[in-house]
């Protein structure tokens, strides 16, 4: 029978689980065997007693050894994935450009290292998508740290002390994160505007509430998968000069834009930034990849010329309950994928979904510009 492993999350500031009492049930409908690491849902709320109600067991740390599937939310440290036995599965956020020594550990100890950030945006890999569901916990999330350090309220109010404007909201990156972040400024009562380089989205934009802000469209402005594409510096200068205006005049911005693999473009400079007024807030949700603002630090809120910029990197893990909810079961959708009813595993690598999201298998690196930046340090 088929072992699945929850670990406590082991990263500063993780407070999500990647199963949950609901999914482990799911689990166990797959004919598996669930241990949970004794707290490890405590920070998102669900407790040890829930847990075994649902049928997992509670068990250390140790029994990741023996474990043949492995779950989380994060990649955990080198030392922590050359624990696992051969063979078995670790499926988590991998982000093999940020932890290549964890993936040289689960290359050498022979672990099939699935990486979930690669799965491919097909309709039948819709319910796997666990960056479509973090990022709608990251976008709401963000509008809510904005309106709590913004000095002003968000909605129209019409008080005897006279009439409260509403706040400005300008969103750059209309993709699931960004449309989230457009509809919870439009529920808060804020006037918003957003931008992205795909047209396909002024619809969708719209239909929230927002108004699009146009600054042209490059060529191959997307990539087949759906995600927005790497584009020129010429289109991007083009495209602030455009932007500075309606920055100028925002309470209020959102960036959101990253290129998957690669690091975020900056898309708000110094002197566009200096265009807003002070008191005015900028969450940039790509900080983690670099940033979209200049200026903005990693896990940090800064306050420039009076700005206050917010770096925050796991805007996800402040809504812990319900973004392990999501996280959760899109794995269990994953898991269907190569097991079944009776809870045998057929790992097919060459199904379109198990190949895209397979980084380490056999003692090898599959995924290609994985085995480029390895080859690039030396490892």
């Amino acid at each position: 029978m088929v072992v699945i492993f929850v670990p406590k999350e082991s990263a500063d500031g993780e407070t999500r689980v990647a199963a949950v009492p609901e999914t482990v049930k799911g689990m166990q409908k797959l004919s598996l065997t669930v241990q949970v690491e004794r707290g490890a849902g405590l920070a998102a709320g669900f407790t040890d007693a829930e847990y075994e109600e649902a049928g997992a067991a509670l068990v250390d740390a140790s029994a990741r050894a023996a474990a043949d599937i492995v779950l989380g939310i994060q990649v955990p440290s080198a030392d922590v994935c050359a624990q696992q036995k051969a063979g078995s599965l670790l499926i988590c956020t991998l982000t093999p450009g940020n932890a290549l020594d964890s993936i040289k550990a689960l290359r050498s100890a022979k672990v099939t290292g699935i990486g979930l950030e690669f799965m491919p945006r097909i309709t039948r890999a819709q319910k796997m998508d666990i960056l479509s569901s973090q990022a709608t916990c990251g976008g709401y999330q963000a509008v809510l740290l904005a309106a709590v350090h913004l000095p002003k309220l968000f909605p129209l109010m019409m008080t005897a002390a006279g009439t409260i404007t509403p706040a400005r909201v300008l969103v750059l990156g209309a993709g699931v994160a960004g449309l989230q972040a457009i509809s919870t400024a439009r529920k808060l009562g804020a006037v918003v505007e957003a931008n992205d380089i795909r047209p396909a989205v002024k619809e969708q934009v719209e239909s929230l509430g927002g108004k699009f802000v146009d600054t042209g469209t490059p060529p191959d402005a997307e990539t087949k998968g759906g995600y927005a594409k790497e584009t020129t510096q010429e289109f991007l200068a083009r495209q602030r000069e455009i932007l500075t205006d309606h920055i100028k005049g925002s309470d209020v911005l959102i960036t959101t834009a990253l290129v998957p693999g690669k690091k975020a473009p900056i898309l708000v400079t110094e002197d566009m930034r200096r265009a807003m007024r002070p008191g005015s807030v900028i969450v940039d949700m790509a900080a983690g990849q670099g940033g979209n603002v200049e200026g903005s630090k990693p896990g940090e809120i800064v306050v420039v010329d009076g700005v206050t910029i917010i770096g925050e990197t796991n805007l996800p893990a402040r809504v812990a309950a319900d973004a392990s909810r999501m996280f959760a079961r899109n794995v269990l959708a994953f898991l269907g994928e190569f097991i079944d009813k009776e809870g045998a595993m057929n790992f097919d690598l060459e199904a379109e979904v198990l190949s895209a999201v397979t980084i380490t298998h056999d003692g090898t690196i599959r995924h290609e510009p994985t085995a480029q930046a390895m080859a690039a340090a030396g490892n």
